[in-house]
C-alpha cells in the first residue's frame, strides 16, 4: 500500500476494457433492454438509434479522455467535478455517484436472482427461490472485491468471451438463413429516426445499455500507464459496445422483418432473443443463451460492485463526505476492501429487505434500481461534461476538441435526463407515487451534498481543501470553490 493511500496496480487497456463492457452487461441488454426499445421505443430503428448514441458517447469520450490525461485518481468523474465545477458541486456529484452505483449493482443482484431461478427451474424443473441464487452471487461478488483487481479483471474476461460467443452464434446463424435480409436498409434509414416510434424513449433505453462505460477511469491508479491506458479504454469500450449492439440489434431486425419488430417485440420482451434462437438456431444454443444471461449479469454485477467500492473508496480518504475509515486499501492486496465489504454489507441488508417483504425481484427491485441508477449516472455524466469544459476553458483552451466534445455531450446528457425523469413511469413499470418520487429524491440528496460542501467551506477548511486531491496525489493547499489546475 503507498504512503498515501493510493491504491496500485498493473490493470493494462484490455482488462480494463473487459470491465468495463462487462458492466454494459451484452447478454442482459440483448435479453431485458433491447426488445422493450423496439417494444415501446425506436422500433426498426433501433439498430440506428445505437449508432447516433455511441456517436454522442464519442463526443463526450474526448473531453473524458483529455481530461484523464490530466487527472489520474479512482474517484472518476467525482474527481474531474472537483476540478471544473468546485468541491461543493463535487460532494453533490459524489452523492449521486455513491447512490447510482449502488442502485446498478442491487438491479444486476436482483437481476441475478431473478434469471437464476429461471435458469434453474428450466434445467432441473425445480422452483428454487431467488434469494439463494442473489445471495451465492454476494459470496462470490464480495471475494473478488477483496481481491486483487487483475484476479476480477481474469474472471470477467471468461464470462464475458461466453456471452459474448453466444450471441454471435445467434447473429451468424440468422445471417445464414436470411442472407443480405438480415442486414434490412429500413432499419438505417435516418428519415425513420422521429417518425419510426419514439425517439426519446429508444435513446433513453440505449443509453441505459451503455451505463459502465465511464468507468474506466475509476481504475487509473491501478493501470499501468494512466495517461494512455485510461484515453485508450474509454475510446475501445464506447466503440466496442456501440458496434457490437448496432450490428446484433440490425440482424435481429433483419430475423423479425421491419414492419414486425414492434409487433414481435411487445409479444416476446425478455424471451424475444430466445425465440430467435429456436427459429434460426437450436435448441443447444437457447439453453447457453439461458445460462450465460445469469453469467452476464454476475460479471456486470463484479464489474459495478468493483466500481461502487472505489467511489467510496475515494471519497472516504479525504475525510469530506465519510469517514477516512472507507479510504483505507488493503494492506496485502492494495484493494479497497473496507469499501468493498460496505457495499457487501448494503447490498445484503436491501436484498433482504425485498426478500422478505416477498416483493418480485424483477417487477419491483430490478425496475426500481434501474431507474434510480440510471438516472443518477446519466447526471453524472452531464456534470462532468460541464466540469470538463470548464476546467479547460480555465485552463487550455487550445484544447477546442475536448471542450467542443464535452459541450456537446452536456446538452445531450441535459436532454436524456429530463427524459427519464419525464418517462420515469415506463422506465420502472410502476403507478407507485413512492417510487416514482424517487427522481426527485435522488435530485435532493444531491442538493444536499453540495450545500454540505458549502458547511465544510465554512466550518472545516482543512477537510474541505482535501476534496478532489488525490487526482493529483497531493492535498490542495488552496480553499477555494475550483481547484486550479497543476502542470
Amino acid at each position: 500500500m503507498t504512503a498515501d493511500n493510493r491504491l496500485v496496480g498493473n490493470l493494462s487497456t484490455f482488462k480494463i476494457v473487459t470491465m468495463v463492457v462487462a458492466a454494459a452487461a451484452p447478454m442482459g441488454a440483448v435479453i431485458g433492454i433491447i426488445p422493450i426499445s423496439m417494444a415501446i421505443g425506436s422500433g426498426s430503428v433501433t439498430p440506428l438509434i445505437f449508432i447516433v448514441t455511441a456517436a454522442l458517447l464519442l463526443c463526450f469520450a474526448v473531453g473524458y479522455a483529455a481530461m484523464s490525461k490530466r487527472i489520474s485518481a479512482s474517484g472518476g468523474f467525482y474527481t474531474y467535478i472537483a476540478k471544473g465545477l468546485g468541491r461543493p458541486a463535487a460532494m453533490a456529484a459524489a452523492v449521486i455517484a455513491i447512490c447510482a452505483y449502488l442502485a446498478l449493482t442491487l438491479l444486476l443482484l436482483a437481476g441475478v436472482g431473478n434469471f437464476g431461478s429461471t435458469v434453474a427451474d428450466r434445467l432441473t424443473g425445480n422452483d428454487v427461490p431467488w434469494w439463494i441464487f442473489a445471495g451465492i452471487a454476494l459470496a462470490v461478488v464480495a471475494v473478488m472485491g477483496a481481491r486483487e483487481i487483475s484476479v476480477a479483471g481474469n474472471v470477467l474476461a471468461v464470462l464475458l468471451g461466453i456471452e459474448i460467443l453466444a450471441i454471435v452464434v445467434l447473429d451468424v446463424a440468422i445471417v445464414s438463413d436470411k442472407g443480405l435480409a438480415a442486414f434490412p436498409l429500413a432499419a438505417m434509414n435516418p428519415g425513420d429516426l422521429f417518425t419510426v416510434g419514439s425517439f426519446g424513449l429508444g435513446v433513453m433505453f440505449a443509453f441505459t445499455t451503455f451505463l459502465g462505460f465511464e468507468s474506466a477511469a475509476i481504475y487509473a491508479e491501478e493501470s499501468q500507464n494512466p495517461k494512455r491506458t485510461i484515453p485508450r479504454a474509454t475510446y475501445a469500450a464506447v466503440l466496442s459496445i456501440g458496434t457490437f449492439y448496432a450490428i446484433t440489434t440490425w440482424i435481429m431486425v433483419g430475423g423479425i422483418g421491419t414492419e414486425n419488430v414492434t409487433d414481435t417485440a411487445s409479444e416476446k420482451l425478455s424471451g424475444l432473443a430466445f425465440w430467435l434462437s429456436g427459429q434460426y438456431a437450436f435448441s443447444a444454443l437457447t439453453t447457453v443463451m439461458y445460462i450465460t444471461v445469469l453469467t452476464s449479469l454476475l460479471a456486470a454485477m463484479i464489474a459495478l460492485h468493483n466500481a461502487t467500492s472505489r467511489y467510496i473508496f475515494s471519497v472516504g480518504r479525504e475525510g469530506a463526505l465519510l469517514p477516512t475509515w472507507f479510504g483505507v486499501a488493503h494492506p496485502k492486496y492494495d484493494t479497497p476492501a473496507r469499501a468493498s465489504a460496505v457495499v457487501t454489507v448494503i447490498t445484503t441488508t436491501v436484498t433482504l429487505g425485498f426478500a422478505i417483504s416477498g416483493a418480485d425481484p424483477y417487477l419491483k427491485m430490478l425496475t426500481i434500481m434501474t431507474g434510480v441508477g440510471t438516472l443518477g449516472i446519466i447526471l453524472l455524466q452531464g456534470l462532468t461534461a460541464a466540469a470538463i469544459v470548464a476546467y479547460f476553458w480555465r485552463n487550455s483552451r487550445s484544447n477546442t476538441g475536448a471542450i467542443v466534445g464535452s459541450a456537446v455531450g452536456c446538452v445531450a446528457f441535459a436532454i436524456i435526463s429530463v427524459l427519464i425523469v419525464n418517462n420515469f413511469k415506463t422506465l420502472v413499470g410502476t403507478e407507485s407515487n413512492w417510487i416514482n418520487i424517487l427522481p426527485w429524491g435522488l435530485l435532493g440528496a444531491a442538493v444536499i451534498g453540495y450545500f454540505w460542501g458549502l458547511w465544510l467551506r465554512s466550518n472545516r477548511p482543512t477537510a474541505y481543501a482535501r476534496i478532489g486531491t488525490f487526482g493529483e496525489g497531493t492535498a490542495d493547499s488552496q480553499d477555494t470553490d475550483i481547484v486550479p489546475a497543476h502542470s
